[in-house]
């Protein structure tokens, strides 16, 4: 880990990093369309509720590490998949999207970013499931990350 770097603004990327993922997933869409929907501020001037948000600019988030997570994740997504595959009960295809969206994330982080710390990537994405997926996917996405850790990270 980077003497510079700022938990909240990785934790900010990851944030913008999973719904862009998702949104990947769902829609197919050009990686750079939705990297530049996802940098636009026009995105926000929709919503209510945008003075809450954490933006997607320096120094509140970590910019350089959203573009990392989220076109490494789409980039590498067939052998993530492979590497979630052997420590969950059913089909790939039947997890629910943010599901698949944040083990996505989480094994890009554990495999490709060996900065991180294991223990890091799973809190982290047990937080973003609290958000973003349904009641009680942080449950599901902890056993699978527990399950893989040892497996995907030597420490």
């Amino acid at each position: 880990m980077g003497a510079h770097v700022k938990p909240a603004a990785r934790r900010n990327a990851r944030t913008f990093a999973v719904q862009a993922i998702y949104s990947w997933q769902l829609t197919k869409d050009n990686v750079a369309d939705i990297e530049n929907q996802f940098l636009s501020a026009d995105k926000y001037e929709e919503e209510e509720h945008h003075d809450k948000e954490p933006k997607l600019s320096a120094p509140e988030t970590d910019v350089a590490y959203f573009r990392d997570l989220f076109t490494g994740v789409v980039l590498n997504h067939i052998e993530l998949d492979g590497k979630i595959r052997p420590y969950i009960s059913r089909p790939l295809q039947d997890l629910d999207q943010m599901e698949l969206a944040l083990l996505r994330l989480a094994m890009y982080e554990m495999t490709k970013r060996e900065d991180v710390p294991y223990k890091v990537v799973i809190n982290e994405s047990i937080e973003l499931a609290k958000v973003f997926a349904a009641e009680d996917s942080h449950k599901f996405v902890n056993g699978v990350l527990d399950k893989a850790a040892p497996h995907v990270r030597k420490k």
